[in-house]
């Protein structure tokens, strides 16, 4: 009986030991835009609020207020209406 050489793939392993995964190199690809592009675009939390976005939020409160949070005791939550 002959035993076989594991020769030809001795060079395989330290091919896939150095290369990156995917997930690391779009992240070094998007640093390189960054360098061209500059970073990405915040909008600021300084300004005034306009009318338009007063009535906006007034509106969701309203919304949120009818509602109740309730949570299970695995951590996950779900909403029912308030009773009045």
């Amino acid at each position: 009986m002959r035993i076989q050489s594991n020769r030809r793939y001795a060079g395989k392993g330290a091919s896939m030991a150095q290369k990156k995964p995917m997930s690391h190199r779009f992240m070094d690809l998007m640093g390189k835009a960054r360098v061209i592009f500059g970073p990405a675009q915040k909008s600021g939390v300084d300004h005034p609020m306009t009318e338009e976005n007063k009535e906006l939020l007034k509106a969701r409160e309203a919304e949120a207020s009818q509602w109740r949070t309730i949570k299970r005791a695995d951590g996950s939550t779900y909403i029912v209406p308030k009773e009045q």
